[in-house]
C-alpha cells in the first residue's frame, strides 16, 4: 500500500483519550485529561473492575473472536480459512472494538501483554483491505454485488467508524499507526462516494460521524470534519428508504437541527447524539448545541430508567414513549448506556450542568456494572430492573448472563468503555480568576497535575461509594495562587460538609446550585468532604404507569435490588410489599462489594392464583406475615445464579 501523508498524529498533538477536541473547541473552556493523566486506584470499585477488564474481559474477547468467527471471516475474503462466513453482516466490528480496548489498556497501564495479537491482528486487516480501501468481510465475501446499495442495513460506514476510533486510540496509546493508515484509507473511499458534493448516502446505523471528527482531531485533516457535518446534515432528507420500523428508526425522519425528541433505535439515537455534540464542540454552532440540550432532557427526564438505562422495547430496540419504562420487559441494552455515556461525556464538554456527570455516575455503578458478572467473561445484552420467577429466556434477554451473543456488539463494547474509564474523571477549567481542575467522579486515583496547576498530582483517597469521606492531597507540587480544585456536588447529597485546615467550612448557596464545591489553591492539601450516605426510597412519576404504586431503595450512587436467594424458599419475590416506610438497616460492608448490603422488613401476601378479583378501594393489602431481607447493589444481581429479581417493590 502507497504511504500517506499524516499530517498530525496523537503522539505529537492529541490528548491520549476518546475524545480531545482542540483548544478552539471548548465553549466553556473546559479541557479532558487523558487517560495517562488518570490513575484510578485498584482498590476502588471502577479500579477493580479496570483490573478484571486487564486481566479477564480483554482476553476473553480476544478468544471468543476466535470461537465466534470473527476472525474467519478476515481471513476467508484472502482464501486463508475455508471456513463460512459467520455472524451478523457488522461482525467486523467485534474486532476493532476489542483493538481500541487494547488500545485504552495499552494507555491505562502500558501492558505489552497484547502486542503480538495486535501484530496479528492488523496484519491481517491489512492483507484484507482492497486497493481502493474498501473493507467489509460480509460484502468482500459473501455479496460484493451489495457494496454500499444498502447502506440503511449493511453496517459499513458503522464499521469503518468502529475502525477509526480503534486506529486513533491505538496510536495516541502506543504510537502505533499501522492501523490508522488502514482506516484512513477506508474513510478516503466513502469521502470520494459520499462526500459533500457528490452522491448522496447516509449510514443507517449512525456512530461514523463520532469517530470522523475524531480523526480530523487527530490527523488535523480538515476534510473528515466536512465528511462528518455533511453526513450529519443529510439526515432527514428521506435518503434512506422508509421500509421495516420507518425513518424514525433510523433518525432520518426529520433534521438534526429540529430533532428534539429522541426516537426509534437507542443505540442509534445516542451515538448520532454523540457525533452531533462533537460537531458543535468543533464548530461552535450554537443550533447544534440547543437541540442537543432539548434532546438531552427528553432522553433522561422521560426515557430513562433509574439504573442508567435507554430503551423500553425489545422489537426495535427503540426508547418507546415518553414515561413508557416498564421493568420486566425493559430492553435496556447494554450497548444504549455505553452510547449515552459517550454522548453525556461530550456534554458535559460543552455545556454547564452538574447532571451530565451524576448521570454518567449512576450508568457506570449501576446499568453497565451489573452488564458484566464478578468473573469479567458472563455478560447482559438486556437488563431488565425485575426478573419473574418463571425465569423468562430469550437470546438477548437472557435469565442469566451469557459468555458471547450472536450479536456481540456488547461484550467488546463493556471492554473498551472500562479501559478509557479514567478519561471520565476529571477536566481542567479556564476561568476569568484562574484555571481549576474539576472533579466529576468522586473516587480513590491520583491526577497528574498540568503546568497551568502546578504540575503535580492530586491524590484523591476515598472508599467511596461505600464510604462518603473523601480526601484530597497534594504530591510532588503545590497549585499556584488562583487556581482551584472544584468537586461535584451529587444532586442528592443533602447535608454535604467540607473541611479545610482543620475547620469545617460551610457550603455556599451558590455552590449548591452550580453543583461543585470551589477549594481554594491554599485549601486543597488536606481537605476533606463529607458526603451523607443516607439510604433513601425513591418514586418514579406518576406517568410511569408499570411501576406506579411501588418505590426503589437507592444509597448514594447505588441502585439495590430485592433477589430471590435472599428470601425463604417458600416467599416469592413476586408476593412482598412495604405497606409503609420501613427502617434501614446497614450490614457492614464487604471487601469487593461497591456498597453496603441493606437489611430491610417486607411484608408478605398471601399467595392468590386469580388473575382477576374484586377491587377493594379503602382496604390496605394484608400481610400474611413479615419477613427480613437483604437489598444488594443491582450490580451485583445474578451473581449468586438465576431467579427472580426486583428493583421496583409495591406499597400496596
Amino acid at each position: 500500500m502507497a504511504p500517506l501523508d499524516l499530517q498530525q498524529t496523537a503522539s505529537s498533538a492529541c490528548l491520549c483519550a476518546p475524545a480531545a477536541p482542540g483548544p478552539h473547541a471548548r465553549p466553556v473552556g473546559r479541557a479532558p485529561l487523558g487517560i495517562d493523566a488518570v490513575r484510578i486506584s485498584p482498590e476502588s470499585p471502577l479500579g477493580r473492575w479496570q483490573e478484571r477488564n486487564a486481566s479477564r474481559t480483554i482476553p476473553h474477547c480476544i478468544e471468543q473472536l476466535e470461537v465466534s468467527g470473527v476472525m474467519d471471516n478476515f481471513r476467508r475474503v484472502i482464501g486463508e480459512s475455508g471456513a463460512p462466513y459467520r455472524g451478523f453482516v457488522f461482525a467486523d466490528s467485534d474486532l476493532y472494538k476489542v483493538i481500541e480496548a487494547v488500545a485504552w489498556e495499552i494507555a491505562r497501564s502500558g501492558t505489552h501483554d497484547f502486542d503480538a495479537w495486535l501484530d496479528e491482528a492488523i496484519a491481517l486487516i491489512a492483507r484484507v483491505q482492497e486497493p481502493t480501501g474498501y473493507l467489509h468481510t460480509w460484502i468482500q465475501g459473501v455479496r460484493p454485488d451489495k457494496r454500499f446499495a444498502e447502506l440503511e442495513r449493511n453496517h459499513e460506514m458503522y464499521v469503518l467508524g468502529h475502525l477509526i476510533q480503534a486506529a486513533v486510540a491505538l496510536d495516541r496509546a502506543a504510537g502505533r499507526d499501522e492501523l490508522l493508515r488502514v482506516a484512513i484509507r477506508f474513510a478516503a473511499l466513502v469521502d470520494r462516494r459520499f462526500g459533500p458534493g457528490r452522491e448522496d448516502g447516509i449510514p443507517g446505523h449512525p456512530e461514523i460521524e463520532t469517530a470522523l471528527i475524531e480523526l480530523h482531531r487527530h490527523t488535523g485533516e480538515a476534510r473528515w470534519l466536512h465528511l462528518a457535518e455533511h453526513l450529519i446534515n443529510q439526515r432527514g432528507h428521506d435518503i434512506l428508504p422508509d421500509e421495516g420500523f420507518g425513518r424514525r428508526y433510523y433518525q432520518d425522519h426529520a433534521r438534526v437541527r429540529e430533532a428534539v425528541d429522541p426516537t426509534g433505535h437507542a443505540v442509534r439515537q445516542l451515538y448520532l447524539n454523540a457525533g452531533v455534540t462533537d460537531l458543535f464542540l468543533e464548530t461552535g454552532e450554537s443550533a447544534l448545541h440547543d437541540v442537543m440540550r432539548a434532546q438531552w432532557e427528553r432522553v433522561h427526564e422521560r426515557k430513562m430508567y433509574l439504573s442508567g438505562a435507554f430503551g423500553s422495547r425489545h422489537r426495535d430496540e427503540s426508547f418507546g414513549n415518553d414515561y413508557e419504562l416498564p421493568a420486566d420487559r425493559a430492553y435496556a441494552e447494554t450497548c444504549a448506556t455505553i452510547a449515552d455515556l459517550h454522548w453525556t461525556w461530550r456534554m458535559l464538554l460543552a455545556g454547564e450542568d452538574r447532571r451530565y456527570a451524576d448521570v454518567m455516575e449512576r450508568e457506570l455503578y449501576n446499568a453497565l456494572a451489573a452488564s458484566v458478572d464478578e468473573s469479567g467473561t458472563r455478560f447482559f445484552y438486556s437488563n431488565p430492573m425485575q426478573r419473574r420467577p418463571d425465569r423468562f429466556s430469550e437470546e438477548n434477554a437472557p435469565a442469566q448472563r451469557q459468555p458471547w451473543y450472536a450479536c456481540a456488539c456488547c461484550p467488546p463494547n463493556i471492554a473498551r468503555t472500562i479501559a478509557q474509564a479514567g478519561a471520565y474523571v476529571a477536566t481542567v477549567r479556564q476561568a476569568p480568576d484562574g484555571p481549576a481542575l474539576e472533579l466529576h467522579q468522586l473516587l480513590a486515583c491520583e491526577i497528574e497535575l498540568p503546568e497551568s496547576l502546578g504540575g503535580g498530582v492530586l491524590v484523591i483517597r476515598t472508599r467511596y461509594p461505600a464510604d462518603g469521606e473523601i480526601s484530597l492531597h497534594v504530591v510532588g507540587g503545590a497549585l499556584p495562587p488562583g487556581t482551584a480544585v472544584q468537586v461535584r456536588i451529587p444532586v442528592w447529597a443533602d447535608g454535604i460538609t467540607l473541611r479545610v485546615g482543620g475547620k469545617q467550612r460551610p457550603v455556599s448557596e451558590a455552590e449548591q446550585a452550580h453543583g461543585y464545591i470551589q477549594i481554594p489553591a491554599d485549601d486543597v492539601d488536606g481537605a476533606t468532604l463529607q458526603l451523607p450516605l443516607r439510604p433513601r426510597w425513591i418514586a418514579a412519576n406518576h406517568r410511569v404507569d408499570a411501576v406506579r404504586g411501588a418505590v426503589a431503595l437507592e444509597r448514594g450512587p447505588i441502585l439495590y435490588c430485592l433477589e430471590q436467594v435472599d428470601l425463604p424458599e417458600e416467599i416469592a419475590a413476586d408476593d412482598v410489599f412495604l405497606p409503609g416506610p420501613p427502617d434501614v438497616a446497614e450490614l457492614p460492608p464487604t471487601t469487593t462489594g461497591p456498597a453496603p448490603v441493606l437489611r430491610v422488613s417486607l411484608a408478605v401476601r398471601d399467595p392468590d392464583d386469580r388473575l382477576y378479583r374484586p377491587a377493594s378501594w379503602v382496604e390496605p393489602a394484608e400481610p400474611s406475615r413479615n419477613v427480613e431481607a437483604e437489598l444488594v447493589p443491582f450490580s451485583t444481581w445474578g451473581n449468586r445464579g438465576p431467579g427472580a429479581m426486583r428493583v421496583w417493590i409495591p406499597t400496596i
